[in-house]
C-alpha cells in the first residue's frame, strides 16, 4: 500500500467558505516519522471470485452492486467480447451469492421496454428492484426490473434526450442510487449531460436537478487546453476550484447515511459533495496531476463507496487513469491511504469502473476495455499505520 505521506501531489481539498469563495489547501502529509499513526482499514484480494460458470466468458464489466443478502450484481457488456467468444458469452445482469456461487442470469432486449445500447450501470434498491442505465448515442433512458428480470419501469425514451433542462429523459445516465428516506432516484446524468438528476423511485416523477457547484447545468461548456500528443512530462499540478460545470463524464452518485450526494466527476478528477437539495458543499480532488497521455485518457474518479460503518469513517475511490483506490476520511476528505497499481494481476486495475462495498466491508470493483473482470478485496480489519 502507498503510504499517506506520499499522497501530496495526489489529492487536494477544496471547501466552501464564506461568502462561497473556494478556498484550496493542499492535502500534505508530514514525514511518516513525525506525523501520528492513523486507522486505516486493510484489504486482501480474493483471486478465486466470482467463479463464472465454465461455458460463459465476461465482456467488459461496467457495475457492480451488493444487495441486502450480500449477493453481488454484476453488469457486463455481451457486445464486447471477441468474435469467435460470441456463442459464449454471459447474460449482461449476473447474481453471485456472497462465496462467489452464481446464482442466476438475465437480461437484453424485451418486450415493452429499452434495453440500453451499452450497458453501463446498475443498481439493486433497497425495496429489490434493479436498475439498469447505459451509455450508449441512444440511451436516453433507465430501467427498472424486479430481481428475476421482470420489467417494472421506463423512464424516458431511446433517442429523445433534449439536453440538460430536459425533465423527462436523461442523456447517456452512468449511475443510480435511490435514497429510502424519501425513496428519490439520484441519477449520474453524466456522458450526455452534466447533471445530477433526481425522479421520484416509484413514479419516475422528475424532482430536482443540479449541476457542479450547484450550479444550473448547461450544455455548454469552455473548453479546455489540449495536451501535447508527444508529452512526456508529467502535468504540473493543476490549481483552481475546476470547471464550473461537471466535466463529462459524472460517472457516478452516492448518498451517505448522514444525507450527503458525493459525486463522481471524472472528467473534472473530484467528488464533490452536496446536500439531498443539491446544495454544494465541498470537494476533493483526486490524483489532479494525471493527464493524457501520460497517464491513460487523465480521468480519475470513477466511482465512490463507503464504508459499512453506521459513521461511513471511510469514501472509497476509484482512480480510473493511475489504478489505484483511495481511502480517504469521508468527513475530511483527508487522504489515508491507497491500493492498486496497473497490470491485470489479482490485485491490479486495468481500467477501473464502478464499485461498491457489502455489509461486512469488502470492496467489489469492475473492469472495463480489456480489463473484463470484477474484483474482490476482502475487508481484513482496521491497522494503525
Amino acid at each position: 500500500m502507498t503510504k499517506a505521506s506520499t499522497l501530496a501531489r495526489g489529492i487536494s481539498i477544496a471547501s466552501l467558505a464564506l461568502a462561497g469563495t473556494v478556498l484550496l489547501a493542499a492535502c500534505a502529509s508530514a514525514p511518516s516519522a513525525q506525523r501520528q499513526a492513523r486507522e486505516v482499514p486493510v484489504f486482501e484480494v480474493d483471486p478465486s471470485w466470482p467463479r463464472l460458470p465454465a461455458k460463459w466468458v465476461f465482456g467488459q464489466v461496467s457495475s457492480v452492486s451488493i444487495d441486502d443478502r450480500g449477493h453481488a450484481w454484476i453488469l457486463q457488456r455481451p457486445s464486447s467480447v471477441r468474435t469467435d467468444q460470441k456463442n459464449s458469452v454471459a447474460p449482461p445482469v449476473l447474481e453471485f451469492d456472497d462465496a462467489g456461487n452464481f446464482v442466476q442470469g438475465w437480461g437484453g432486449p424485451g418486450a415493452g421496454y429499452d434495453w440500453p445500447e451499452t450497458e453501463h450501470g446498475i443498481y439493486v434498491d433497497p425495496k429489490g428492484y434493479v436498475w439498469i442505465g447505459g451509455n450508449g448515442k441512444t440511451d436516453h433512458h433507465l430501467v427498472k426490473f424486479t430481481k428475476d428480470g421482470r420489467f417494472v419501469m421506463q423512464i424516458g425514451r431511446k433517442g429523445a434526450s433534449q439536453g440538460n433542462s430536459d425533465t423527462r429523459n436523461v442523456n447517456m445516465a452512468a449511475d443510480t442510487f435511490v435514497h429510502s428516506p424519501t425513496n428519490e432516484l439520484i441519477v449520474a446524468d453524466g456522458y450526455g449531460n452534466r447533471r445530477i438528476i433526481v425522479f421520484d423511485a416509484d413514479t419516475g416523477a422528475f424532482k430536482r436537478m443540479w449541476g457542479a457547484f450547484g450550479n444550473v447545468p448547461s450544455d455548454t461548456v469552455a473548453s479546455k487546453p489540449k495536451v501535447a500528443e508527444d508529452s512526456r512530462i508529467p502535468a504540473k499540478e493543476a490549481t483552481g476550484p475546476g470547471p464550473e460545470q461537471f466535466d463529462n463524464p459524472v460517472h457516478a452518485a452516492r448518498v451517505s447515511n448522514d444525507g450527503l450526494v458525493y459525486v463522481s466527476d471524472r472528467g473534472g478528477k473530484r467528488v464533490q459533495v452536496f446536500t439531498l437539495e443539491g446544495k454544494f458543499v465541498t470537494q476533493a480532488f483526486v490524483d489532479r496531476w494525471c493527464e493524457a497521455p501520460h497517464c491513460g485518457n487523465g480521468q480519475t474518479v470513477a466511482s465512490t463507496a463507503f464504508s459499512p460503518d453506521p459513521e461511513q469513517r471511510f469514501l472509497y475511490v476509484a482512480s480510473r487513469s493511475p489504478a489505484r483506490v483511495w481511502i480517504l476520511d469521508r468527513k475530511t476528505l483527508e487522504p489515508l491511504d491507497s491500493f492498486g497499481r496497473p497490470g491485470v494481476a489479482p490485485g491490479e486495475f486495468y481500467v477501473l469502473h464502478h464499485m461498491n462495498t457489502d455489509s461486512k466491508g469488502n470492496l467489489y470493483v469492475t473492469e472495463v476495455q480489456d480489463g473484463k473482470r470484477a474484483q474482490k478485496f476482502v475487508f481484513k480489519g482496521v491497522v494503525m499505520k
